[in-house]
């Protein structure tokens, strides 16, 4: 009789029709855990949402998102490695 379930790790990580989902979950937790991964730009950055794979940083001023764009590639790595896929692919600034 159980044979029959599926678990909530099958159906949600196996699924075709929750991939949405699965993406949405895990732009959720690059967002959550952004601040723990760049403790030092807490207080100068905050991560808004993610679309598409581009994170949206709201930044506190111009001279910070320069310094942000000029290391725009190495927050890419370090959270795509955090994560061990492919989540954010550019970074927007606003």
């Amino acid at each position: 009789m159980h044979d029959d379930f599926k678990s909530l790790n099958d159906v949600f990580g196996k699924e075709k029709a929750f991939e949405k989902v699965r993406i949405a979950a895990k732009e959720y937790d690059v967002l959550e855990k952004f601040n723990e991964i760049f403790p030092e730009l807490k207080k100068v950055a905050d991560a808004v949402k993610i679309e598409k794979g581009i994170l949206f940083l709201k930044v506190e001023n111009s001279v910070w998102k320069s310094e942000l764009k000029f290391r725009q590639t190495t927050i890419i790595e370090k959270i795509n490695k955090k994560f061990n896929e492919q989540i954010v692919k550019s970074i927007r600034f606003v």
